[in-house]
C-alpha cells in the first residue's frame, strides 16, 4: 500500500503544477494581454513573482510574454528553482523572515512605485510570500516583525487570523503593493494556500482589498494571549488602516485565483480509484487542531475494518486543507508530522491501513520534511528507537518520533505550495 500512497501523492503534486495553473490562464494575442475577463494593452509588462512557487510560475509567464516583457523580480524560498535568467531572483528566510526579505520587500515596493500610467504589473502570488517579503511598516523593526511571526504561528491560531494581523503592520500585504502601483494596471494570478481561496488571505492580501481591520487584528492578538512588541501595538493602536473593498484603487486591479487544493485533492482521489480504492474525499477545507483531525481519520478507519463503513474496503480516505498546532512544548515538527504522529498512536498495533499526510511545498514546518508516511507499527518502531510516541505528541516534538520510527516523508523542494494533502489506504 505504500506504494500506493506514493502514487497518489505524485498525482496530487502534479495537478498542483504552478507553470500549468499559469498557462490556463494568462494568453497574449493580437497585441493584447489576456486574462481573468481582461483584454489589456499595457506600454509596459513588468513581473513580481513572490512566494514558493514563483520561479515556476515567472518562468511559464516569460514563455508567454516573450519580449513584451519589460523586466521583474523573483522572491522565493532557499533550495526552490529560480526564475528565468531574465529576471532577477532573490532568496529569502521561510516562515520567519529575515533581512534578506527585508531587502526582498524593498525591491518589489521600489518596483512597484516606479510604475506609471500605461503599465502592467503582472503579480505571480503564492503561498509563503507573507514571510519571504519582510515589510515591516514604519515604526516596526525587523526583530519585531519576526518575535511577531513567531509567535503567531506557535499560538494555534489559523492563517486567516495570523494574516489579518500581517496585513496591518506591513507596507505590501492587504493590498498594499496594489496602492504602490497605482496608477498602473495589476493583473495577479493566485496559486492560493489558503481554505476557501480567499483573495484578501493569499499570501496576506498584496493585491487584494482588506476587510479586516486594525480591531480585528487586536483581537486575534488578545485572543491568542500575545504580547506584541512595541512597535507593533504602536502600529495597531495607531496606524492608518488598509484599502477597503469600496477603494477606487481596485477598479485598476484584477485578481485571479489560478489553481489550489482542491484540484489537488481531487486528483489525489481519482488516482485513488484508478489503484482500485473506493475513494472518499472527505473534505477540501479541513481546518483545526492536528490531533483532532487525526482522531477524527482513525475512528473512520476502526470503523471501515470493522463494519464497511463509510467504505467498505480497499477504500482511500482523503483530505485537504489547513492543520494548525498550538505550540506548548519545545519540540519540532508540523501540523502534517503532528497529524500523523498522532495517528499512528491512536491506531496502534491495528493492521491493514497505511497513511500519509504532506505539506505540498515539501517543508511542513521548521523542518525538511514534507509530512510522515504511517502505519500500524510506527508507535511501536518509535519506541523501540528510544522515543515514546505520546510523550513525544505532548511535547511536540514529531519530528523526532518519525525519524526514529523511519517514517518522515520526505520530497524535497516540489516548486509549487497549495494546501495539505492527506491519505489514508485500509485493505485489510
Amino acid at each position: 500500500m505504500e506504494a500506493d500512497l506514493r502514487e497518489i501523492l505524485r498525482a496530487g503534486l502534479a495537478a498542483a503544477d504552478p507553470a500549468r495553473a499559469v498557462r490556463r490562464h494568462l494568453r497574449v494575442g493580437d497585441g493584447e494581454v489576456l486574462a481573468g475577463g481582461e483584454r489589456l494593452r499595457p506600454r509596459r509588462i513588468y513581473v513580481v513573482a513572490a512566494g514558493k512557487a514563483a520561479g515556476a510560475m515567472a518562468r511559464a509567464a516569460e514563455q508567454i510574454l516573450g519580449d513584451r516583457l519589460s523586466g521583474g523580480l523573483v522572491v522565493t524560498k532557499d533550495g526552490h528553482r529560480p526564475g528565468p535568467k531574465t529576471l532577477k531572483t532573490l532568496y529569502a528566510s521561510h516562515p520567519e523572515p529575515d533581512g534578506r526579505g527585508l531587502q526582498a520587500a524593498r525591491s518589489v515596493a521600489g518596483l512597484a512605485s516606479f510604475l506609471g500610467e500605461g503599465d502592467l504589473l503582472l503579480a505571480l502570488v503564492s503561498g509563503g510570500a507573507s514571510a519571504l517579503l519582510a515589510d515591516p511598516a514604519e515604526g516596526i523593526g525587523l526583530e519585531e516583525l519576526k518575535r511577531l511571526t513567531g509567535d503567531l504561528l506557535r499560538s494555534g491560531a489559523d492563517i486567516g487570523e495570523i494574516n489579518a494581523v500581517r496585513k496591518h503592520v506591513s507596507t505590501l500585504k492587504g493590498g498594499g503593493l496594489a496602492r504602490l502601483a497605482s496608477p498602473a494596471r495589476v493583473l495577479a494570478l493566485l496559486l492560493s494556500d489558503v481554505v476557501g481561496d480567499d483573495i484578501s488571505s493569499i499570501a496576506s492580501g498584496p493585491t487584494a482589498p482588506d476587510p479586516t481591520t486594525l480591531e480585528d487584528a487586536r483581537e486575534v492578538l488578545r485572543r491568542y494571549g500575545i504580547d506584541p512588541p512595541e512597535g507593533v501595538a504602536r502600529r495597531l493602536r495607531e496606524g492608518p488602516e488598509t484599502p477597503k473593498p469600496e477603494d477606487p484603487l481596485f477598479r485598476r486591479v484584477t485578481n485571479v485565483v489560478c489553481g489550489g487544493g482542491r484540484a489537488s485533492v481531487e486528483a489525489a482521489t481519482r488516482r485513488a480509484r484508478e489503484l482500485g480504492y473506493g475513494a472518499l474525499l472527505l473534505s477540501t477545507t479541513l481546518t483545526g487542531e492536528a490531533r483532532g483531525a487525526a482522531a477524527v481519520h482513525a475512528a473512520m478507519v476502526r470503523e471501515a475494518l470493522a463494519s464497511g463503513n463509510p467504505s467498505p474496503p480497499p477504500c482511500a480516505l482523503l483530505s485537504g486543507g489547513e492543520l494548525t498546532v498550538s505550540v506548548r512544548g519545545a519540540g519540532t515538527g508540523g501540523p502534517n508530522q503532528e497529524f500523523c504522529l498522532a495517528l499512528a498512536v491512536e491506531l496502534e498495533g491495528v493492521a491493514g491501513w497505511v497513511a500519509f499526510s504532506a505539506d505540498t511545498d515539501g517543508q511542513d514546518g521548521p523542518t525538511g520534511a514534507a509530512g510522515g508516511l504511517v502505519d500500524g507499527e510506527t508507535a511501536r518502531r518509535a519506541r523501540e528507537a528510544g522515543i515514546d510516541p505520546r510523550e513525544a505528541l505532548d511535547r511536540n516534538d514529531a519530528h523526532a518520533a518519525l525519524a526514529a520510527a523511519g517514517a518522515l516523508l520526505e520530497t524535497g523542494p516540489t516548486g509549487t505550495n497549495v494546501n495539505d494533502l492527506r491519505a489514508v489506504l485500509v485493505r485489510p
